[in-house]
């Protein structure tokens, strides 16, 4: 397989509090990678490492074979890689189309087929968005504000997509279709690297997953090894 992304000992660091002790990791192109651990494990940080938001303090990071660690944050969205945020982060005074539009600010292809198209595969994935795509972000349920939000990010047509928390709050109901899109998104050729505490769901779609404790990794195999795992499931699956 191809590697997409490429971790080498990162550390990073907020202030005298160090986040992440030398992770490493890949991705392979076309996977569903998952990451799991406990609150303040290291998960959103290396997230927010690998989108730019967050400088390294040692370490290596590559994507497609190219360094990423003096490459701002809005360019390394123009090279395929764009983050669904914790929280969602959508813009509340705006409307559900201007919010999609704001994901496509980097390109110059809006009056082509192509951008037509995208834009119509996203409220193909979301029909919520479809009929509301008048109304306010901010109005909007807590489900329908993470499709927007993975709506907005699919618009820059990523390769690599970044998903922190995304069934954080959500009803059972919109968590089982997020995960249902997730898996679609995959299948149309977007690899995906997942930030997930419901482990479950997260280790049973992913093809590879990572374990995080206190900044480092700890375990890592394939999803379905990880959920099969006494020590992982009594730790995070919540069977003993």
């Amino acid at each position: 397989m191809t590697t997409m992304l490429e971790l080498d000992d990162v550390h990073v660091a907020y202030g005298r509090i160090q986040a992440l002790r030398g992770i490493s990791l890949r991705v392979e192109v076309g996977q569903i990678v998952a990451l799991i651990g406990a609150n303040g494990a290291g998960k959103t940080t290396t997230m927010k490492a690998i989108s730019g938001i967050l400088g390294l303090q040692s370490g290596s990071m590559r994507f497609e074979g190219e360094d990423l660690t003096a490459i701002r944050a809005d360019l390394r969205v123009g090279k395929g890689i764009s983050q669904v945020p914790e929280g969602r982060g959508i813009f509340p005074g705006m409307t559900v189309a201007e919010n999609i539009d704001m994901g496509a600010y980097l390109r110059s292809d809006r009056r082509s087929p192509e951008f037509a198209a995208d834009l119509e595969r996203v409220y193909e994935l979301f029909p919520r968005l479809a009929e509301r795509r008048s109304q306010a972000g901010g109005t909007l349920s807590g489900g329908e504000q993470q499709m927007l939000a993975m709506g907005r990010a699919l618009m820059a047509r990523p390769r690599l997509l970044l998903l922190d928390e995304p069934s954080m709050g959500l009803a059972p109901q919109f968590i089982a279709q997020i995960f249902r899109v997730i898996e679609e998104i995959n299948a149309q050729g977007t690899t995906v690297l997942l930030v997930e505490q419901n482990a479950t769901q997260a280790l049973g779609l992913a093809h590879e997953a990572y374990v995080m404790e206190t900044g480092e990794v700890t375990r890592s195999g394939t999803g379905a090894e990880l959920l099969a795992d006494p020590t992982i499931q009594d730790a995070y699956l919540g069977v003993s």
